[in-house]
This record gives structure tokens, C-alpha cells and sequence, in this order.
């Protein structure tokens, strides 16, 4: 009798530590799972599909890189960046429900070809960011870099082989395989590359849903953690699996808001969001696009997305990842209008100062 009486004492306290934990009650620090540089900005590059209009080489990525005050002071940005794409742009995606037909190896070789091209994307940030050394100073740290993997479309039969044997996605472990190899290509490519400024942080699950993957996500997290890189996720407001995201194995979780793009979604979202994502020990995404700009009319709403981020503490407390379209940012970087340059101006001079001050938990 007694022995059930400690246990069921023993279990109650269980749960009452667990809800704790969940309580959005000041910042939580996190165990690292990997040895490298926890995340504290890391923006969103979409690259590889033959649609994109952008060209990301070091003029695209200047505003990224560096910012420079009122004083004309260079200062450093983001300290990550995340490579990812949806869809080849020629009628094949890399997850779920984005094109009629899956990407293929041949597709999926082709994207890491060109992420490691010499003078674009990954090679073009690491040259970036050597190119103002000279002005701002050595970077406190290396930027990191993550690299989406591509789902492996469930029952998909022409993806290719590997070492001979053709990859039949009905089959579990044939998707396993193909995730792995993307990883050991992607570490390969980027050892071979010599990138003297970035390190390779980890990988993005680019399936913003848990519906497909439910049986992958975790052998993928421990063989990710056993090569030290991170398992990282940006699930939609109402996706599947969103609220579960530790136990689908991630290392790290940022919530979307989703306030920016429909206007049927009101103001309220934002708290909402953050309601959600420090009760489930997330952190949050901040999203704009081409609309921010004055002649679309919306960059108030990424003035929301700044104001509730600050009120809440947000900026003060979180890492935040930053959704901006293609190249968002840049345009108002470049835009002749003033209200765009100050809208550049203010998200830049957030992200210096918690890229300068730090922020409390990561």
C-alpha cells in the first residue's frame, strides 16, 4: 500500500515539474545537442528552383550580411542562415502537396550543385562576408548555416538509386536512406567548398507538416545528432504535429504566426502565436514579403510583427527566425522611398543590437 502511495506521489510530481516547464514564465536555456554556436537570427533564403528571380551572389547578400548605422558604422547581422526550396520549378517539389510529381535524386542533386556553386548561395554568403572583414571586423563567430532536407514523397518509385539498389519510397528505410544520403552529400559538398566564415549548424525539415514523416523525423534526429548537427523545424500555425515537436524528435522549433499574408487573420494572431510557442517551448517565426513595401501597403503589418515581438519580449528572449520572401529585405534596403529605408532601418538595428547585446535564452 505504501509502495503505490510513493508512486502515485512520485507521478504527481512528475506532472506538476512537467507544467512548469510549459509555463511561459521567463527564458528557458536550452541543452544544446550539438557543440556548435546556438542560433540567434537566422533568415530564410528560398534558392534552387529554376522559378526563383533572384540570384544570390554578394550584392544580393550585402544587406544580410552587414548594416551600417547613422553614423556609417558597419555592424554585423544575421548569425544564420537557413537554404531551402519547395519546388524545382519545373513541375517536381520536395514535399508534400507543393507539385504533382516528387523531386527526384537527379532534382535533388542538382539543388545541392548549385547551393555550392562557386560565386551563389552558400559560397557567395561565405565570400560576403569575407568581403567586409576589412570594414566591420573579424565576426565574433562563424555563420552558421542550415540546409533544408528534402521529404522523401511517400510511395514515390523513380526517385533513383543508391549504390545500385533503386529507392522505393513505400518502404521506410528507402526513405531513410535517401534522407542520409543528402546529409553525407551536403556535409561532403561543404567540406570540399572550404568555407573559412560558415559552419554547417544542422538541417530543416522543409515538410511544414508532421502528416507524412511521422516515421522518419526521429531515426533522422539521432543520426543528425550523432554527426553534431542540429534537427531544426518551422511548422505552420495550425499544422499537424505542431504542438508535438520534441517528441517527432526535433532539436529546435520555431512557430509561424501566418498574420501577414491573409488579412481575415487579425492583429490578435501575433499574441496568439506567442501564447502558444512559449507554452510549448518554441520560438517564433517573424514573416514579411514584397507587400512590406510601401507601394503594397502592408509594412505595417510587419510593424505589428515588431511591436508585439517587443512587448511580449520576444526580442529580448528568443531566437527568431525571419521569413521574407525571396529577397524581401533587400528591396527595402534598396528602395528609393523612405518609409521602406526605414522599415529596413529599425528591423536592422533590432537585429545588431541582439546580435551585439545577446539575448537571454537561445
Amino acid at each position: 500500500m505504501n509502495k503505490c502511495l510513493g508512486a502515485f506521489i512520485l507521478s504527481l510530481l512528475v506532472q506538476v515539474g512537467c507544467s512548469k516547464e510549459l509555463q511561459p514564465i521567463g527564458p528557458v536555456v536550452e541543452k544544446p545537442v550539438t557543440s556548435k554556436q546556438s542560433i540567434t537570427d537566422m533568415v530564410l533564403i528560398y534558392e534552387g528552383g529554376a522559378h526563383r528571380k533572384e540570384v544570390w551572389n554578394t550584392t544580393l547578400f550585402e544587406p544580410y550580411v552587414v548594416t551600417k548605422d547613422q553614423q556609417n558604422n558597419y555592424h554585423w547581422m544575421f548569425d544564420a542562415f537557413l537554404f531551402l526550396e519547395i519546388k524545382d520549378g519545373n513541375g517536381r517539389g520536395f514535399a508534400s502537396y507543393y507539385e504533382k510529381l516528387p523531386a527526384r535524386k537527379q532534382e535533388w542533386q542538382t539543388l545541392i550543385n548549385r547551393y555550392f556553386q562557386p560565386g551563389n548561395a552558400i559560397c557567395a554568403l561565405n565570400d560576403c562576408i569575407e568581403q567586409f572583414k576589412g570594414k566591420v571586423g573579424k565576426a565574433p563567430a562563424k555563420r552558421q548555416v542550415v540546409v533544408f532536407i528534402p521529404e522523401p514523397i511517400p510511395n514515390q518509385k523513380d526517385w533513383g538509386d543508391i549504390n545500385g539498389e533503386a529507392m522505393d519510397f513505400s518502404k521506410q528505410t528507402h526513405r531513410i536512406n535517401a534522407i542520409k544520403w543528402f546529409i553525407r552529400t551536403v556535409q561532403e559538398k561543404f567540406k570540399s567548398a572550404n568555407l573559412q566564415n560558415l559552419e554547417l549548424h544542422g538541417f530543416y525539415w522543409v515538410a511544414e507538416e508532421a502528416t507524412n514523416s511521422r516515421d522518419l523525423t526521429n531515426e533522422v534526429s539521432q543520426y543528425l545528432r550523432q554527426n553534431n548537427y542540429s534537427f531544426n523545424w518551422i511548422p505552420y500555425f495550425t499544422a499537424d504535429g505542431w504542438k508535438q515537436w520534441k517528441s517527432l524528435g526535433f532539436h529546435k522549433a520555431w512557430l509561424q504566426p501566418n498574420y501577414f499574408f491573409k488579412d481575415y487573420i487579425t492583429f490578435g494572431r501575433l499574441d496568439s502565436a506567442f501564447q502558444r510557442a512559449t507554452a510549448n517551448g518554441m520560438s517564433l517565426e517573424l514573416e514579411f514579403d514584397d507587400n512590406a513595401l510601401k507601394k503594397y501597403g502592408k509594412g505595417y503589418k510587419l510593424e505589428n510583427y515588431l511591436n508585439v515581438f517587443q512587448e511580449r519580449g520576444v526580442l529580448d528572449s528568443m531566437s527568431v527566425a525571419y521569413y521574407q520572401g525571396g529577397s524581401s529585405l533587400y528591396k527595402l534596403w534598396a528602395s528609393p522611398e523612405a518609409e521602406d529605408k526605414a522599415l529596413y532601418r529599425r528591423l536592422a538595428d533590432i537585429i545588431v543590437r541582439r546580435q551585439e547585446n545577446g539575448i537571454r535564452s537561445k
